[in-house]
């Protein structure tokens, strides 16, 4: 007797979660995790850490907005060089929040 396929909806529904949360789980487990040591990031990894697309990363390494480096053939972001973004893009933020006050 062949096993009826397991959907979806039926093994959300036995862990007591909706469709969406459950592909949520999922993702989040077999998505790559940065090491966090790492110096030089790839692009990619670069717009994970920022919570952006990779569009928008390659974007932002374009324009100059966040340093990157050559190293042989490969495209690197600095690890320090997000951090840097961020600090610039908060204080700009803080910056327009009190003008508008």
């Amino acid at each position: 007797m062949p096993e009826t396929p397991l959907s979806l909806a039926r093994l959300a529904g036995a862990l007591d979660l909706t469709e969406q949360q459950l592909v949520g789980l999922v993702l989040s487990c077999t998505a790559e995790t940065p090491d966090p040591t790492l110096v030089a990031l790839t692009v990619e990894e670069a717009a994970r850490r920022l919570g952006v697309g990779r569009t928008t990363m390659y974007a932002l390494v374009a324009s100059g907005e966040v340093p990157s480096v050559t190293i042989g053939r490969l495209r690197r972001v600095p690890a320090e060089a997000l951090k840097e973004y961020m600090a610039v893009r908060t204080r700009a933020a803080d910056s327009t929040v009190t003008l508008a006050a």
